[in-house]
């Protein structure tokens, strides 16, 4: 009797031990706190002269310019979710991240963008796909892909999707301004980020995908919206720090704890300005009330470049544009300035592509120019001089990387460069510090 009664008490503790695994195992615990990723210039492993990075980097500005104007004008929050022109994206940018996905894990180059929120690769089979660095997604060789169904509230965040017969499948179309766009069927699988592993994270397998992500598998979105990364992965914060543009060094990004790190090489003092929201988008707007260039702050309304009622204008910051576009009036005032405080001659600038260029002096790295600052909400942005002029070598000009737009306004990348950005969601606020960013 009692050798039974042990029997039986062994057997439960047994058991106990059994289920509290197969419950562990059936029930993984994420603990993603933070972690940093390396970030690439597009164009660093394209053997491109000087002049090519310029205009290759300016050419992709314009476009998408082009792409935030036309999709912040006119626009009513009322508008229908399917097919209509609030549904055109931004898309491609700067900067690429590598990214591991599967089980087991392949790499792919990424293309980080604040301007959107779907995450999304190439995927085998292909009806049409774009020339990658890698090998093309296979999902038939990983054990963790899945595809999501119909009903899954991922799948009606999406700006546009159609639903398979028994609502097993959840496909999109994710178009941008250009004409480019990438259609597939929105799945969930194991992302490895860094040294960590985030489990059934939703993304875009894109079976037919456009040109015009040149030098990428697909992009990560960093945008507002449910479908992006911090998103999805829960974080509240996260931040970059972009390196010189002229410069082959990585660019470090950091997620969650890791975004407020701190910053031992920071040459002057952290300055924080409200991050604000439009109901009809998900970018990252910013409260711009002026600017000064050299002692002279510049008599231009901040309404110029205010966020307006129906979701149009306003300001935004961008990784994914390198150089910054000021609504016309204000650009005009900018560009006026310059030229009178300059004392140098303006010089054909069409061969360069910018708007404003001089004639270069004999000594260009110690020739001084005026100051040029945002005025934000509670800071004001003090740029170096190599955050706003750039020498452009092989036509000898002195260029300035800031020109003019219709109906919005963007801080891009290039005078973002050497800044730690950090931007704050639960705090909605955006942190800027200088630093040395190839130090990080």
């Amino acid at each position: 009797m009692v050798r039974t009664k042990v029997l039986q008490n062994i057997f439960m503790v047994t058991i106990l031990i059994l289920l509290a695994c197969v419950s562990h195992a059936k029930s993984p615990k994420q603990s993603l706190k933070g972690f940093r990723l390396d970030l690439s210039h597009i164009d660093s492993k394209g053997k491109f002269s000087k002049i090519e990075l310029l205009h290759r980097m300016i050419h992709r500005s314009h476009h998408r310019m082009h792409r935030f104007a036309r999709k912040t004008q006119n626009q009513s929050p009322n508008a229908s979710k399917h097919g209509t022109e609030t549904d055109v994206t931004v898309g491609s940018g700067e900067f690429v991240m590598d990214i591991a996905i599967g089980t087991p894990s392949m790499t792919f180059p990424a293309i980080i963008d604040t301007g959107s929120d779907l995450i999304w690769t190439q995927c085998k089979p292909c009806i049409w796909c774009f020339p990658q660095p890698t090998p093309i997604f296979n999902p038939s060789a990983s054990s963790s892909y899945r595809r999501l169904p119909c009903t899954a509230k991922l799948c009606k965040s999406l700006p546009f999707y159609n639903c398979t017969k028994n609502n097993t499948s959840c496909q999109y179309m994710y178009g941008y301004g250009d004409g480019s766009y990438t259609i597939g069927n929105l799945s969930s699988e194991t992302f490895t980020l860094g040294s960590k592993k985030a489990h059934k994270v939703a993304f875009g397998c894109g079976n037919q995908n456009s040109d015009g992500f040149d030098k990428s598998s697909g992009l990560v979105g960093l945008g507002r919206s449910k479908l992006s990364l911090v998103s999805q992965l829960k974080f509240k914060e996260f931040s970059y720090c972009f390196a010189s543009l002229d410069e082959t060094k990585q660019s470090p990004m950091f997620f969650g704890d890791l975004a407020y790190l701190n910053v031992s090489t920071a040459t002057g003092p952290a300055q924080s300005t409200p991050l604000l929201k439009n109901k009809v988008s998900s970018f990252y707007y910013l409260s711009l009330l002026g600017i000064t260039v050299g002692k002279t702050k510049l008599n231009v309304p901040s309404t110029v470049f205010a966020l307006q009622s129906n979701g149009s204008g306003g300001t935004i910051i961008d990784s994914g544009t390198a150089i910054s576009y000021l609504e016309m009036t204000g650009y005009k005032a900018v560009r006026s300035a310059f030229i009178s405080q300059m004392k140098l001659p303006v010089a054909n600038s069409s061969d360069a592509g910018f708007d404003l260029c001089f004639k270069a002096p004999s000594h260009v790295s110690s020739f001084v120019v005026p100051k040029f600052i945002f005025h934000f909400e509670g800071a004001d942005l003090d740029l170096p001089k190599s955050n706003y002029f750039l020498h452009e070598i092989e036509n000898d000009l002195l260029c300035l990387t800031i020109m003019g737009s219709s109906g919005i306004s963007i801080i891009g990348s290039m005078q973002q460069q050497n800044f730690k950005i950090i931007y704050d969601l639960k705090k909605n606020k955006l942190t800027f510090i200088p630093v040395q960013c190839d130090k990080l």
